[in-house]
Parts: C-alpha cells; structure tokens; sequence
C-alpha cells in the first residue's frame, strides 16, 4: 500500500498543482554492512506538515540528514527545494530552518541579542521583534537565555529557526523534556507557521503531537517505509475498527473487533436482561495504537532483523559519522 501510494505522489508530483518541496525516491544509506535506509520514497507538498515516525535507529535520523544536506547518501534520488541536498550552496541552505533536538545557543547573551546576530546570516530575515512575538517571547525579549526555562529556551530555537523566513522547517523532536501546558503552547506556535505558508518536516516520538500538527505521515521502521498517507487513514480502514471489551458472567475478559460498536453493547446489555456487562469498554484505536501495530508487524514480517536495526542503528550511525564526512 505504502509503495503505490509512494509511486503515484512522485508521479503525480504533489498534493497541488505545485511541485513538491521535497522528493524522495528509493533512498539508500548504508554503513558497512549496516543498512541504515532501504529504498525509502516520500514527497511533502508546499505548506504540508509531514510527520516522519519511527522507533529509535529506524532510520528516521539519518534520512533527515540526509535531506538537510549533513550527510551523503549511498543511492536513490533527493530533491529538497528543487535542488540536491549533497550539492546544496549557501543560497539553498539559507531557504532551510533546522531545529535540531539540542541547541548550542549561547546562554550568555539576550533573546534578542542572539536573534539579531542570527538574523545578519540570512539575506532576508524576519524582522526580530515580529518573531520574538511569534515564538510568545515578548517578556522574555531582554532575558538572558541561561536564565530561561526548557521550554522557553525551546522557543528560542525555534524562533532562531524561523528568523531566516524558511520555505521548508525541519523540526526534530520539538518538545521532548516538555511539560503538557508548555507542549500545548509550543503546537500553537507551529499552527501560526503552518498558517503563514510554511512548509514543515516534523519528526516526534509523542504520537498524539504527530496527530495534532500533521496532515500526513509517513512510518519507517528497519530502514523500510512501511506506511505512509493521511493522518487518520495510517494502516487502512480495518485499523481504526473499534474494540468492545467486558467481563462475561463467569468473569472472563472477553474482547470482540466491530465496525458496530453499539450493536454489539446492545445485544450484550439485553443478554443480561438489561444490566451493563461488567467492565465494559468501547476502544478506538489511537494513532499510536494503529503506529504500534504497524511497527510490530514489520518486525515480525522479518524476523530479528528490524529489531536489530532500532536497537543498532543509531550507534552505528553515531560511530561512522566522521568517516560519512569524507566520503
């Protein structure tokens, strides 16, 4: 499924009449004898949020270095902006906002102070106090960012995302470490950006923030993309079919999948002459259920081999990167 689905969006070229912002097509990154990416093929439409999920060395990391330009591939075809990432200039990567998962800004300076001197590496940055009230940093604009908390200091590395006015914004694993009010204020801010046209790779292991900010999604796992499409129609139809699950009257716990839910409770209520059957639950899967189920399978599919490659790959990732450099 996932691979027609693949074929006919580099086919048909985007969700729009546009061509895509980025196009990948049977991507390869291998180190050593380590598989890292197996012909992975995606495209993320102009002002798509893309949601890249995956378990740990599934291979989402590199994938995305890949597309940001830091790391050189081993085949497949790449276009980010219309151009090759391996062969990206600073004209191309100054179209590009990168949020990695740590920052490196400096703590001894102000909000503002770190935002100017970013804004002077870009030919057309944001005007700073118009993205300082973007990223809700107003009372914090004179602060200086070791004074800041985890989640503000989150804010900043948006904000020093943003200020160059990218056409596409990587977002690594945006929230980790955040508290649920901070998370909720930080995907208000992704909207707005979203809202003002901007194009957005999102890569997250809390599934229901996957589901909150993104239009599609694509999952990889073992190196493999294993499914890819709308949000709510990840896994196909049979995957969201509901569980209804109770006691009998011996008080086994009994569990039956059903398109009709409240049939099902009906019968069983009228079964017991009208009393609710004990424990009674009505289930619909979640996004990080149907993810789960997914990602299961794939492990299954070949045995021993995905696992290995959630449990490795980022270590051999790490341990190779200086080598990947030179190649």
């Amino acid at each position: 499924m996932a691979v027609v689905r693949c074929a006919q969006e580099w086919e048909s070229g985007a969700m729009t009449s546009t061509l895509p912002i980025v196009q990948v097509r049977d991507l390869q990154k291998t180190y050593g004898s380590v598989e890292a990416v197996r012909g992975v093929s995606f495209s993320i439409a102009a002002g798509e949020t893309f949601a890249l999920l995956g378990p740990n060395g599934a291979g989402k990391s590199t994938t995305i270095e890949i597309l940001e330009g830091y790391r050189a591939r081993t085949g497949g075809e790449v276009s980010v902006l219309g151009v090759d990432p391996h062969r990206g200039g600073l004209d191309w990567k100054a179209r590009l906002g990168i949020v990695l998962q740590t920052s490196g800004e400096s703590g001894n300076v102000t909000v503002t102070e770190q935002l100017r001197h970013f804004a002077g590496f870009y030919p057309n940055p944001r005007d700073v106090d118009e993205v300082i009230d973007a990223a809700g940093l107003r009372e914090k604009a004179t602060t200086r960012i070791s004074k800041l908390s985890g989640g503000q200091r989150r804010r900043v590395d948006v904000a020093l995302g943003i200020i160059g006015r990218p056409e596409l914004l990587f977002l690594d694993e945006p929230t980790t470490g955040f508290d649920p009010e901070a998370r909720h204020q930080f995907w208000d801010l992704i909207r707005g950006l979203k809202a003002d046209g901007t194009t957005i790779l999102l890569t997250t292991h809390y599934l229901d923030e996957a589901a909150q900010l993104g239009d599609r999604a694509g999952i990889i796992a073992g190196g493999k993309l294993i499914d890819i499409g709308a949000i709510d129609e990840l896994g196909g139809a049979t995957a969201r079919v509901p569980f209804v699950r109770w006691r009998d009257c011996n008080g086994t716990l009994r569990q039956e999948r059903t398109s009709n839910p409240g049939q099902l409770v009906a019968e069983l209520v009228a079964g017991l002459n009208g009393a609710e059957p004990a424990d009674l639950e009505v289930i619909r899967p979640s996004l990080e259920d149907v993810y789960l189920s997914l990602v299961r399978g794939a492990e299954a599919a070949v045995p021993g081999e995905a696992a290995a490659s959630t449990r490795t790959g980022r270590h051999v990732s790490s341990i190779l990167a200086d080598q990947d450099l030179t190649a």
